[in-house]
């Protein structure tokens, strides 16, 4: 059986457009290291101010 991780235990980030932190997801497991938006609406927003 899996162990389970307490939710403040997760690696966290600041999203690069709105500085909000958020946590680490199963979904972004394989590529963590490319991720700097806490959404899809911060990573859309973003390509907009550019």
């Amino acid at each position: 059986m899996a162990k389970m991780v307490r939710k403040g235990d997760l690696p966290t980030r600041v999203c690069a457009r709105c500085g909000r932190p958020f946590a680490w997801r199963r979904k972004w497991a394989k590529d963590w290291d490319a991720v700097r938006y806490c959404s899809r609406r911060c990573r859309e927003g973003a390509a907009d101010s550019r």
